[in-house]
């Protein structure tokens, strides 16, 4: 038990090395999400956060686009 302790701090310590470098590759990215899904890490986009700000920028439809949408594809 102690060695798989031991080896998951050293997987999330070099994934956080990476990213914080600068110097990861979208593959890092993708297995630190995958790291993080798998231990049951999630987050909210509140506000003034940098998960926020990601949602944010997203090209998301709102709302209103949402509703317009639907209105379209209403038939009486």
């Amino acid at each position: 038990m102690k060695e798989l302790s031991t080896l998951h701090t050293a997987v999330a310590n070099e994934l956080l090395a990476r990213i914080q470098s600068g110097e990861a590759r979208p593959a890092d990215l993708a297995v630190a999400v995958k790291f993080l899904k798998d231990n049951d890490i999630t987050a909210l986009p509140v506000d003034n956060s940098p998960l926020k700000n990601l949602v944010d920028s997203m090209p998301f439809p709102s709302d209103e686009e949402i509703m317009d949408t639907k209105k379209e594809f209403t038939f009486s």
